[in-house]
């Protein structure tokens, strides 16, 4: 396509992946042709999602229906683009200005059976509204209106903070900002299909926690997947509930368990978004991306006041590879998207080019586990692994931030667990030094073992403003009773 795929060579290639081909790179030669072109068109996206909330995102094209290479051109730019900005802002309708043609693309694309009918289902489900594109004159683009929320940071009371992931759940106990308790137990959501087995593991986790409390005052949730008003609207942790049992008894599964503990008061945010709210408490500044690499690749980001944005940042969805052979998502069909390159699928994904094989009776966490143990043994594939990633995430954060004001990037997860972490970091701190000495003064923080393991849970558990009186008293004894409202 024109000599753009060249111009997105990049100059540090990963070691296991020589068809790397980074979307920040593809983008900025895409912008410089345009302009060197003189001949740039205006245009502009407008992406409507919950409570008549709008973002907008401005950009220059070639003139349409000019020279073939330009229209083509044209259309891969928008549809990456606009593939981009869904995942990390969300919407439920695109409007389109400033190029018919581009428009039209985006109206196949987009439509039933289009190559984007995953997105569309998927954004129609997590808003509860029919997907649409329209196309109008780039003067009637809405305006941009946005609002944002303070939340997190409470300590008052006896709290409990819940962090659902894909291979183990977490909980922690915390009173007036003490932790009296946490732990870690192995589970198997997504590959699950009854919701109960859900249901009553959350609960597990939760009345383990409240052993070492007198009372709960309020439950915090971080949870994979996207929610609103604490509801489930679309999660990967019930990807094999049929969609009737969801709508029964996942959507609203976390009002049900605070509802089976008596009506505590309860926040449910995603995981990538308490990822970032983390990230503000220790660091006591703002302008934090959080990054959870696990399952799945979570995303969440405070802003300049340290308040969330409201967007869906499920960076897992936005295409960070250009290249169109790059492995594609099982669940969406898209190649080239940050689960297969953030999360222990990009491990995984390696470890043949690693010379690790890897036995498929195991459990893609037990997979984790056994090339993170390799790297610690010294294995040259597997700490290549790890480096490769690390080139990616340099990559892919500078592409980031062309959407995000980063002042910090704090990644947490299992594949960051031991050695693994530190290579991803100086692997991404090498690709930002060399090829994006303008974003080099972004910070990289990765905490400590155990933050990395519960520290979610305890950020949750500081997620709801605690109300006059007291909530659920609790005692040993109580909990028999309790078990029959949800076992």
């Amino acid at each position: 396509m024109m000599d753009l795929n060249q111009a997105a060579l990049p100059r540090l290639v990963p070691a296991l992946d020589a068809a790397f081909r980074p979307a920040v790179l593809w983008n900025r030669a895409f912008s410089a042709a345009v302009s060197k072109s003189g001949r740039a068109r205006r245009c502009a996206i407008a992406l409507e999602r919950d409570s008549g909330q709008i973002a907008r995102h401005e950009l220059d094209l070639f003139p349409a229906c000019e020279k073939d290479e330009w229209d083509q051109a044209n259309a891969f730019y928008v549809e990456r683009l606009v593939k981009c900005l869904l995942w990390i802002k969300g919407g439920w309708k695109i409007t389109f200005g400033g190029n018919d043609q581009v428009g039209q693309m985006l109206q196949r694309a987009y439509g039933p059976g289009g190559s984007r009918e995953f997105d569309r289902k998927f954004m129609g489900r997590v808003y509860e509204q029919d997907f649409a594109v329209e196309i109008v004159d780039y003067a009637d683009v809405p305006e941009a209106f946005e609002t944002t929320e303070a939340i997190g940071g409470h300590l008052d009371g006896c709290r409990i903070g819940f962090d659902a992931g894909g291979s183990d759940r977490k909980v922690a106990a915390v009173m007036d900002g003490k932790v009296l308790f946490s732990a870690e137990t192995v589970w198997h959501p997504k590959v699950t299909a009854d919701p109960d087995y859900h249901f009553a593991g959350i609960m597990d986790s939760i009345l383990r926690a409240a052993e070492y409390l007198p009372r709960i005052d309020a439950i915090g949730v971080s949870s994979a997947g996207i929610y609103i008003n604490n509801r489930a609207m679309v999660a990967s942790l019930f990807l094999k509930v049929p969609e009737d049992q969801f709508e029964a008894k996942v959507k609203d599964i976390y009002p049900r368990v605070a509802e089976a503990l008596g009506g505590v008061p309860l926040e449910v945010r995603n995981d990538g978004d308490v990822t970032a709210l983390a990230g503000a408490a220790s660091l006591n500044d703002t302008n934090i991306l959080g990054i959870a690499m696990g399952t799945s690749q979570a995303g969440g980001y405070a802003d300049k006041d340290g308040s969330l944005t409201g967007w869906l940042n499920e960076l897992s969805f936005v295409p960070v590879d250009y290249n169109p052979q790059a492995m594609a998502d099982e669940w969406s069909g898209d190649y080239g998207c940050g689960v297969k390159y953030f999360s222990q699928d990009a491990v995984i994904k390696l470890a043949p080019a690693a010379g690790i094989a890897l036995d498929e009776n195991l459990t893609p966490a037990e997979k984790l586990s056994v090339v993170q143990d390799l790297l610690e043994e010294g294995h040259l594939g597997a700490r290549e692994i790890f480096e490769s990633i690390g080139v990616y995430l340099g990559y892919a954060l500078a592409h980031y931030a062309e959407f995000y004001a980063i002042k910090h990037l704090l990644i947490l997860g299992r594949v960051t667990s031991g050695r693994g972490g530190s290579l991803i970091l100086e692997k991404a701190r090498k690709v930002l030094k060399i090829e994006f000495p303008e974003r080099n003064a972004i910070a990289f923080h990765l905490p400590d073992e155990d933050d990395r393991r519960v520290g979610q849970a305890i950020t949750a558990a500081g997620l709801v403003p605690l109300p006059r009186r007291s909530g659920f008293q609790s005692s040993r004894r109580e909990w028999p009773r309790l078990r029959p409202v949800w076992c």
